[in-house]
């Protein structure tokens, strides 16, 4: 999923995760919009099954960046193309970046050109 669609606003999420009724309570389980508060729960671990790792994202890109003859620069592009993509192409060269195609497309607003290396 998307970074900024949710499914329920945070605060409400967790309300629906703490809630739990006293013992010999008639009142119905909270929903919100017709949803219970277990499906609330079984969404969420979905949601979190379904995420993969973060990448070490500096380590990757020195690794990517070793025989960049611009160092830092490749190392502040990669960086930042690494955190929007959570991928960086393996080694050092051009002919990998298809693997990662949102690392791929990224391109500099201000010139077209492909912003990471």
């Amino acid at each position: 999923m998307a970074p900024g669609k949710q499914l329920l606003p945070p605060l409400l999420l967790l309300m629906l995760l703490h809630h739990q009724p006293a013992a010999g309570a008639s009142d119905p389980p909270v929903t919100h919009g017709g949803m219970r508060a277990s499906t609330a729960r079984s969404l969420l671990q979905q949601q979190q099954q379904q995420q993969p790792p973060r990448l070490d994202c500096p380590k990757v890109c020195l690794g990517r960046c070793a025989n960049n003859w611009r160092n830092e620069m490749c190392n502040d592009k990669c960086n930042v193309c690494c955190q929007r993509c959570n991928c960086v192409p393996p080694g050092t060269g051009q002919d990998t970046r298809h693997i990662c195609p949102c690392y791929d497309r990224m391109t500099n607003p201000h010139n077209g050109k492909l912003k990471c290396p």
